[in-house]
């Protein structure tokens, strides 16, 4: 009663990632102390070149004060969960965001999630990966606004 609206951007219903997906390698080579430079950002945060490199080396700075254990725990987590009945439930106008080149996912995942929701509304953000508020900002910021004035 006290939502009246949802967005979500680059989401999904449930994972599917097998035990050989790069997400899932990544985070198993991970060692305490996390660097920074660690080559599992390249592929977490893979962006356009329009994302500023600062921006994306203080993301990584900040991902890795977080313990190699609580990266695996969270991985657990998210491969066990299943948000379809939750998705179903949702009663409130959503806005679905999703980037056309996301690695994590993708196209199938957007349909299976705005299926789900019923009335939702799909955007593709067409030069985007995972990260459609970080490359394509004014994109985004558009999409919500149109949604908005729309209400």
């Amino acid at each position: 009663e006290l939502i009246g609206g949802l967005v979500v951007v680059a989401g999904t219903l449930k994972t599917g990632f097998a035990p050989d997906h790069p997400l899932v390698a990544g985070v198993a080579a991970l060692r305490d102390p996390i660097a920074p430079a660690d080559p599992f950002y390249d592929w977490w945060h893979a962006c356009g070149a329009n994302v500023p490199r600062a921006f994306l080396a203080a993301m990584a700075q900040d991902a890795s004060a977080m313990p190699t254990a609580r990266w695996r725990a969270i991985l657990e987590e998210i491969r066990r969960t299943d948000l379809t009945a939750a998705a179903r439930a949702v009663r409130v106008r959503t806005l679905i965001i999703a980037g056309a080149c996301d690695p994590l996912f993708g196209e199938a995942h957007q349909q299976a999630l705005a299926e789900a929701v019923a009335g939702s509304r799909l955007v593709w953000a067409e030069h985007c990966g995972h990260n459609p508020h970080w490359e394509d900002p004014a994109f985004v910021a558009e999409v919500l606004s149109q949604t908005l004035r729309g209400s």
